[in-house]
């Protein structure tokens, strides 16, 4: 994967965010695409900022917790382009609320995308991606896959199991001489929707006084980095090889809590949480 150029690369969450700024940074490197995206107006966006002439693009509207519908992607995927290199597992949505305020179906309903999206989309990909000679998984995970945070249990249950996932499927390809290989990647703050559209269950008021638009605003002042950056790093990633990918200062300061303090960092992150609802 040191060079992609001619290389086929499937991507999920391709209408907006970091997806999109993939796609644009993909084409550029005269990489041949097929993406996907549940938000049809955000995927056709994506695909008309596409001006690559010479490039082989499809789109496809798909729900990555939808099993069926994504090996019968993948199939299409095969079919209409010959081949696949690179498959980025990227599609993801947030949740918060406390473990007694959230209902067992928020919960499936995360894990279903985030970790099960993960997981169906690497095993529907992984035989086409061998048969290409030479192959790439890249898992989307998160800070919160480094760190657990107060009110971000299924988020953090989702992204924890992504990495688990992805690491152990990296150790699995290693073990059995596979021409295929994986990087999991850990996203600090990224100025996405991905707040916007998240669930916030009523539980987070009650636990912070704040509303679900206020807890909305401050989980987005933590957003410190750009789609454009990340995408250049999560490329760099892959034609690197890396095990792991951290985008983002806070995503570098995450990772040196959880390993330097793995029992003080939680109570350093429920003391901000107490300090801004005091302060509200």
């Amino acid at each position: 994967m040191k060079n992609l150029a001619g290389k086929v690369v499937a991507l999920t969450g391709a209408g907006s965010g970091i997806g999109r700024a993939l796609a644009l940074q993909l084409a550029e490197k005269k990489c041949h695409l097929a993406l996907a995206d549940i938000d049809e107006t955000g995927l056709e966006e994506t695909v008309s900022l596409i001006s690559a002439s010479n490039l082989k693009v499809t789109q496809q509207v798909l729900d990555v917790s939808d099993k069926a519908a994504v090996f019968k992607w993948a199939d299409a995927v095969q079919r209409d382009h010959g081949k696949v290199n690179v498959v980025i597992n990227n599609a993801g949505v947030a949740l918060s609320g406390t473990v007694a305020g959230l209902s067992l179906e928020e919960y499936e309903w995360i894990m279903d995308i985030n970790f099960w999206g993960t997981v169906y989309g690497s095993k529907a990909f992984l035989p086409l991606l061998e048969q290409s000679g030479s192959g790439h998984i890249v898992n989307i995970s998160s800070v919160f896959g480094l760190t657990a945070q107060p009110l971000m249990s299924g988020y953090n249950a989702s992204k924890y199991a992504v990495r688990g996932f992805t690491e152990s499927l990296r150790q699995d390809l290693e073990l059995t001489d596979a021409n295929v290989s994986a990087t999991c990647v850990h996203p600090g703050g990224i100025k996405t929707n991905i707040a916007k559209h998240s669930k916030v269950n009523a539980s987070v008021a009650e636990a912070t006084g704040n509303s679900a638009n206020d807890a909305v605003n401050q989980f987005e002042k933590l957003f410190f980095n750009t789609p454009e950056s990340a995408a250049k790093v999560i490329i760099k990633g892959v034609e690197k090889n890396r095990r792991r990918v951290l985008i983002g200062p806070d995503a570098r300061v995450f990772d040196f809590l959880a390993r330097a303090f793995p029992a003080g960092y939680q109570r350093l992150f429920t003391f901000a949480v107490k300090s801004r609802r005091q302060a509200h």
